[in-house]
């Protein structure tokens, strides 16, 4: 079949072997052409073409649930589901998603851009399923990466409990925690999919006769298929959890692959489908890359590989630039240590890596161990540096709170692709960490405008000794390395005069630069105003744009909710204050009764109505006044 006249994924279940490989390798020359042409997610794509195919021609979606962990494996699964005509949209405004998306497609039951939520979520299902009586199948696709997260091994732990159906796809495509591949195994998993084992365990389960050779037959085939599967079959992680086992398989032998799924449809309770894949498959480029390069890619050449986004020589990502600095501070100071939770190439830390092994930590998906991991440190006495994308970050907001700033460590988090990054959509956006940030006791929040602050704030960063967060954007940035670094006065903000000031604009980051440009260019008088800082914020100078009495302007690109106008408000109102706030100040409070931390912290309704009581007193003394006054 010919892949443009593929509209429905019921269209495979008639199709040979021969005629799905060779639909195999359509999908993933497409996946090829296209995404060279959009970026997207490669190399776990071409990684996971066959297994998609199979997983389609075994089960019957959208009845049968089929979930992809993250869901930036998913490109083929929207090719056979009727979005192949519409790939050219993909990340695109308006186009399709690059995760699965619960409003594109009745195909798509679950929507995620972070990873290790998909067999909690299939547990859910499954549990809303059997408690409406409801026949249905549900698939977890899960990669070896996304299953050492934290909550997928919650998950294990739960669905091995409750023994619901549930399927899990185990795609190794790392080899990280395989199993051999012998000659034992292969043979052991050839067993399970024969139809001789199937049918001999149906009966085996079925048995109810009374007849006492019947049972004894029962314990023996009972005890017999035991043994097998514990001593041949079971995997030690998923044996732990109480899951049956089967694999590995090869994931690009759909002869292979497609009888394992039958046996795992066909299972009673939940199974672990262990497939091994490569990653990038079918694109040499791809498959020799060890190091997460080809993961997810920008518009590129497809014959030589190049990327077709052009910088100038002086620029370099944001990220590299922290690292760069980073590298350059931690030569000088043996305590820096580098923590990344598995993003060591997008946050340019392999340099770092290459330069201090001892130093550096790769903990794997698990923002959470990365933040508490860096406390357990700096309680040790390093200088742990910690680099986690924006929207991964917002997972470990317990550990920022509980295990970092509780205690004032000096941890300094490089709070990568901060801001809007535009492709990867709502689960991506970077646009939510002031917020939160700033709502925990003892937070350092700050943003460079520049490569020269950067290299700046992060020397301040590891000079103030106390959590500090230094957020910086996706993209590019002119680097010139400092000849040596300024430590910057915490909360404090610079300003920029220009011609005879009008007005005002307070904004951030590289914006910064760019209102400064556009309003000499166009001839404006402005003054600007480099707030660096969320947290704390420059009062002196908020007191002094305040008496200027001229119109102000909160110029920010992140969420609204707690982020920069939020402080300046407050601050306004603590420089003036227009309304009484009565509210737990921002730190941690000890332990004691309720009533006794009330009155400690003057929120008691007690100090509630002596405030009011004041209150009263002080506007009957203005009336007063008002009366006494001629006319």
């Amino acid at each position: 079949m010919n892949l443009r006249d593929l509209n429905d994924p019921s269209q495979l279940k008639n199709m040979s072997i021969k005629e799905l490989t060779d639909l195999s390798t359509q999908i993933r020359q497409f996946i090829l052409n296209s995404v060279s042409q959009t970026g997207g997610h490669l190399s776990s794509n071409l990684g996971t073409v066959e297994l998609t195919v199979a997983l389609h021609k075994v089960f019957n979606s959208p009845k049968d649930k089929i979930i992809f962990d993250v869901g930036h494996q998913s490109y083929t699964h929207k090719i056979l589901t009727g979005r192949r005509e519409k790939f050219y949209t993909l990340r695109q405004k308006g186009g399709l998603s690059g995760f699965q998306r619960r409003n594109e497609s009745e195909h798509d039951p679950w929507e995620a851009g972070h990873s290790s939520t998909s067999i909690s979520a299939a547990l859910g299902m499954a549990a809303a399923r059997d408690l409406q009586k409801q026949n249905f199948e549900i698939i977890s696709v899960i990669g070896d990466g996304a299953i050492t997260g934290g909550m997928a091994l919650e998950a294990l732990n739960d669905l091995g409990a409750q023994q619901r159906k549930v399927i899990i796809i185990f795609n190794d495509n790392k080899m990280s925690i395989s199993r051999n591949h012998g000659g034992m195994e292969t043979a052991i998993t050839h067993l399970r999919t024969s139809e001789f084992y199937r049918n001999t365990k149906k009966e085996v389960n079925s048995s109810k006769s009374s007849n006492l050779v019947n049972k004894t037959v029962h314990k023996i085939l009972h005890a017999g298929r035991n043994y097998l599967k514990n001593q041949f079959i079971d995997a030690p992680l998923f044996s732990q959890f109480n899951l049956d086992y089967i694999g590995p398989v090869d994931g690009h032998n759909l002869s292979e692959l497609i009888p394992v799924l039958e046996t795992a449809r066909d299972h009673e309770g939940p199974i672990v489908v262990h497939v091994v894949t490569k990653k990038g498959k079918g694109y040499p480029l791809a498959e020799k890359d060890t190091v997460g390069a080809w993961h997810g890619v920008s518009p590129f050449d497809l014959a030589s590989g190049k990327s077709k986004v052009l910088h100038t020589k002086k620029e370099i990502s944001w990220s590299e630039i922290i690292s760069n600095t980073l590298i350059d501070l931690a030569a000088g100071d043996e305590k820096i240590t580098a923590i990344t939770p598995a993003m060591a190439n997008g946050s340019k830390l392999l340099k770092f890596q290459s330069i201090f092994p001892d130093r550096f930590f790769d903990c794997g998906i698990a923002e959470q161990h990365a933040i508490t991991l860096a406390s357990g440190m700096a309680v040790g006495g390093l200088h742990p540096f910690v680099s986690v994308y924006s929207t991964f970050l917002q997972r470990a907001y317990d550990q920022i709170s509980h295990d970092l700033c509780r205690m004032n460590l000096p941890v300094v988090v490089g709070v990568d692709r901060a801001g809007l990054v535009g492709d990867d959509g709502d689960t991506h956006q970077g646009i939510y960490d002031i917020g939160y940030l700033r709502s925990i006791p003892n937070t350092i929040v700050c943003q460079p405008k520049d490569g020269r602050e950067a290299q700046d704030l992060l020397y301040t960063g590891f000079k103030t000794q106390k959590p500090f967060f230094i957020r910086y954007p996706r993209g590019n940035e002119v680097y010139i390395p400092n000849e040596e670094y300024t430590q910057i006065p915490i909360g404090s903000w610079t300003k920029t005069v220009i011609g005879n000031p009008e007005q005002i604009v307070i904004t951030y980051g590289p914006d910064v630069k760019r209102i400064i440009k556009k309003a000499r260019s166009n001839n404006m008088n402005l003054l600007v105003v480099n707030a660096r800082f969320f947290k704390p914020i420059d009062l002196g100078m908020l007191r002094k744009i305040k008496q200027m009495n001229l119109p102000i302007t909160i110029y920010e690109t992140d969420n609204v909710s707690g982020g920069l106008s939020d402080a300046i408000l407050e601050g306004l109102n603590v420089i003036e204050p227009q309304v009484d706030v009565m509210a737990i100040q921002d730190k941690f409070v000890e332990h004691g009764s309720i009533r006794a931390l009330r009155k400690l912290e003057r929120i008691s309704t007690e100090d509630l109505f002596e405030r009011l009581e004041n209150n009263v007193d002080q506007t009957g003394s203005e009336a007063d006044k008002s009366v006494e006054q001629p006319n």
